[in-house]
């Protein structure tokens, strides 16, 4: 339930040069102005250097952890390598680096995914929005105003709370958020920014002009459809640098470097729903002539340093990815000559760093520390008890409870809002392990507790698939344990994620009984599926609970993007969860639908039930 805070921030204002930046960048089709740099102090004519050096230093996939904190397990974050989380520790290596090279040789950019991920983005665009009259900023916001960042890339998860949202935010920003390749529907021109060009003061020497191209995932026009559909566009990354970066380099730029919120090894989760790659900053590293580096987001891997040669000037374009919630910093460093009044690159060096070794910064603990207080309030807000304790640890190879608890939830709120006909027909349910630390104690329930297992903040719809289609969807799921041949152990460590098919993208479905033969080929390992006991047939109609992710084509799942719609809600499956909890106030998993999937090798049970 929500809890009324006790406003204690301190906010950061705005300065008249950084408004008035923003107001230029409002203008359609028009990157940022370019950032004014006070010169630095003298008491005579400089000498022209001929050499100068500078860093872009680069974060991404934030996905709002500020403080080194699990909201899930309300303590300290830890995992086995020993990694921290958070800008607050990043903000520290970034103080480090600025000292140590001179303010005026440092530029901080981002690559995207900045808004949700945690409870505490959750809080502040759901239970007290910063779109509310009187609401404090965004924490990200202040946080990242504090550390000056120059620039950020639009994330695709931007985009989960609505354009309303992400608006508000960019306008509590201090820096700008690009996105070349985000488009307003109607007239096709940047719906943001789509570049911001900084100057890098020499003394006695021209300065030297950075242009920061930020490019996004075109995988938002399906997994947040109903927030963008008919409002904004998102097309290829290949296809706006060819069209940014010659004019940033028309614009007098030295140096061009990107920003993307996209892998880097050309693939895409969504099979050939969307005409334009997902991971492409490899692609637009190669096709795109021009460019001198790119910040690399989006896939949650370490890349410290990845160079890809230019197809058409054979030169070698420099790629980092400093993995996500701030577990690395990604610094590149550039060296360059000034050759007949104008700046060449001679060097370029990307390496990553790791924050867990610093402290935090105490100016962001201090800005911040009550809106993290009270998170933590709200995510220890008991909802209900629990008759037993709900472990999801064996969830992505056996039929478990507290993944029926999520089947049930889906089940039960889409078959309340189905229309007379609709209701006739068999309703089932998919959902995902998303979370294996997952776990509903015995005892009392806290909001904590349920948003550990449901950690995105997807919606809810009710598609109809055939007996045919379910089939299909179902020996597309079953592609994500590995072969294993009858009279072979079989290992848990080793048997899942085939295929690069992760954990978010593996569905069970409850409410049919089934079996996948993981001694068989992927397309013919879904056996003896029924409905009620009975086999189901190829033209059988189910109403399919399914959340928006997938329902729009997320994972690349076969037919649930085109079928008929007979429900579909705003409302948060996590938050569905939290009042089904409240509503009956005990979790028993013996109200469950029970699901009656099983692993199978060659008809004989892997697991014992």
């Amino acid at each position: 339930m929500p809890i009324s805070p006790m406003n204690r921030r301190e906010f950061v204002q705005k300065s008249a040069v950084t408004g008035a930046a923003v107001a230029v960048a409002g203008a359609a089709g028009a990157g940022t102005a370019e950032a004014a740099q006070p010169k630095p102090a003298g008491h005579g004519p400089a000498k022209c250097p001929k050499t100068w050096t500078f860093s872009v230093l680069g974060t991404t996939d934030l996905h709002s952890h500020v403080f080194d904190w699990d909201y899930y397990l309300d303590k300290a974050y830890s995992d086995t390598k020993g990694n921290s989380v958070g800008v607050a520790r990043v903000a520290t290596l970034i103080k480090q680096q600025r000292e140590a090279k001179g303010e005026e040789h440092v530029l901080l950019v981002d690559a995207g995914d900045i808004i949700q991920g945690t409870s505490l983005a959750y809080y502040f665009a759901r239970v007290q929005p910063i779109t509310d009259k009187g609401a404090p900023k965004h924490p990200m916001a202040v946080a990242m105003n504090h550390m000056r960042y120059d620039a950020a890339a639009l994330g695709n998860h931007e985009f989960n709370y609505g354009i309303e949202v992400l608006r508000k935010f960019e306008s509590q920003c201090h820096f700008p958020l690009l996105g070349a390749n985000a488009l307003d529907a109607k007239t096709l021109k940047p719906a943001f920014p789509p570049y911001t060009v900084k100057r890098i003061r020499v003394p006695g020497a021209p300065d030297i002009k950075v242009g920061i191209l930020g490019l996004t995932n075109p995988g938002i026009a399906l997994w947040d459809k109903d927030n963008v559909s008919g409002k904004m566009v998102f097309p290829g990354l290949v296809e706006q640098a060819k069209k940014y970066v010659p004019r940033l380099r028309a614009l007098g730029c030295d140096v061009v470097f990107l920003t993307d919120h996209s892998g880097l090894d050309g693939s895409s989760s969504y099979g050939d729903e969307l005409p334009y790659v997902e991971n492409a900053s490899n692609l637009v590293a190669q096709q795109v002539p021009g460019i001198d580096a790119i910040l690399v987001g989006h896939t949650h891997v370490e890349v410290p340093s990845y160079t890809v040669k230019n197809d058409e000037t054979g030169e070698d374009v420099l790629l980092s990815e400093p993995y996500c919630w701030g577990y690395r910093l990604s610094v590149f460093d550039f060296e360059l000559e000034l050759v007949r009044g104008q700046w060449k690159v001679t060097k370029k060096t990307a390496q990553t760093l790791n924050p867990n070794t610093v402290d935090e910064d105490p100016e962001i603990r201090k800005l911040l520390e009550a809106d993290h207080e009270l998170v933590v309030k709200y995510v220890n807000t008991a909802v209900g008890t629990c008759t037993e304790d709900l472990s999801a640890a064996e969830s992505c190879w056996k039929d478990v409870p507290i993944m029926d608890f999520i089947h049930q939830v889906q089940m039960d709120t889409v078959k309340a809002g189905l229309s007379t006909s609709d209701a006739a027909l068999p309703l089932i349910s998919v959902a995902a392990p998303f979370s294996r630390t997952a776990d509903i104690p015995a005892g009392s329930v806290t909001i904590k507790d349920i948003a550990g297992l449901y950690i995105y903040d997807n919606t809810l719809y009710g598609k109809k698939l055939t007996g045919a289609q379910l089939k299909d969807y179902l020996e597309y799921a079953a592609k994500y344990y590995h072969q294993v041949p009858v009279g072979t152990a079989v290992d848990t460590a080793t048997l899942t994620n085939a295929n690069n098919f992760w954990d978010y993208m593996y569905d069970t479905a409850a409410g049919v009984e089934y079996e996948i033969d993981i001694a068989a080929a992927d397309g013919s390992r879904i056996k003896n599926l029924a409905y009620k006991g009975t086999s189901v047939t190829d033209d059988q109609v189910f109403v399919v609970a399914v959340n928006n992710y997938r329902a729009n084509g997320g994972s690349g799942y076969p037919h649930i993007a085109a079928a008929d719609i007979a429900y579909s809600s705003t409302n948060e499956i996590r938050q569905l969860m939290i009042d089904y909890v409240t509503s009956k106030g005990s979790l028993n998993p013996a109200d469950f639908a029970v699901t009656n999937w099983r692993l199978t090798q060659g008809g004989t049970a892997v697991f014992a039930d």
